[in-house]
């Protein structure tokens, strides 16, 4: 994939051409350190949940927590990404918008979406942004691949698609979204995978700077895929595990975020 289409989902990181070809390989951390795992219940407050993230890097980054990857679902809302356009923005009052610092452009978030935040310290796995951002993209493929849908990168578009031939010659449709920021090498922002959301909520706004009509958004529910939540947590803790190494379960997910989700 291009240099350039890498740089939008990255803020706050430059990147070399150097960069611009690498082999995937697994992202354990050298410590062995494993990262919790936590899973929100119910609907959590976007602002809030930054508001977490931030306070939640700066402690990995002195030293003071472990690395965490969150599981969240939010209330329908627009994020703009720090490449996100006045065209874009068009039509975005709908729901509520948040200028973010992650890479990116505009995209939605809303129940039925399932949003994932690693907060990793790449000083412990290898401090290489594009090698990052790439075993993002193969975690999210492979997930998709539990489930029988073949999820692909594109050099000239952000995110994860698929062929949909029954639309047409040529048309595809995104079906996850990835922007990320870094402080001190701690990861913040994401992944997001469409689940099961209400698809109608990504219309009227060009989402990700995308305008041709051959390309839209779909879900795992619309693809025919009957996959719950749960499901998909699943589906992503293995895939997780296989790239990042292992993980600590919370025994109580919401307890340290309980302020957070309400």
């Amino acid at each position: 994939m291009a240099l350039l289409a890498y740089r939008r989902y990255i803020a706050g990181m430059s990147l070399t051409p150097s960069q611009d070809r690498l082999a995937l390989k697994p992202l354990p951390a050298a410590s062995g350190l494993r990262p919790e795992w936590r899973i929100a219940s119910g609907l959590v407050d976007y602002e809030e949940a930054v508001a977490f993230m931030e306070a939640h890097a700066a402690a990995i980054a002195a030293g003071e927590a472990r690395e965490l990857v969150w599981l969240v679902e939010h209330p329908p809302l627009f994020t703009a990404g720090t490449s996100a356009t006045m065209e874009d923005l068009a039509g975005a009052d709908r729901f509520p918008l948040y200028k973010t610092g992650r890479g990116g452009r505009l995209t939605y978030h809303g129940p039925g979406q399932r949003v994932v935040y690693p907060m990793l310290n790449l000083k412990a796995r290898g401090t290489d942004v594009r090698r990052y951002v790439l075993t993002l993209e193969e975690w999210i493929i492979q997930t998709l691949a539990h489930f029988g849908v073949k999820g692909e990168q594109r050099a000239d578009r952000v995110g994860v698609w698929v062929r949909r031939p029954d639309k047409g010659e040529g048309f595809e449709d995104k079906i996850a979204a990835l922007g990320i920021r870094m402080k001190r090498w701690v990861t913040m922002h994401g992944i997001a995978i469409n689940v099961a959301p209400e698809l109608s909520h990504f219309s009227g706004v060009l989402a990700c700077g995308i305008r041709e009509q051959r390309y839209g958004v779909t879900s795992l529910a619309e693809l025919g895929v009957k996959a719950t939540m749960a499901d998909v947590d699943a589906a992503l803790k293995a895939t997780f595990e296989q790239l990042f190494g292992p993980v600590a379960m919370e025994p109580e997910n919401d307890r340290h975020i309980a302020a957070v989700a309400r």
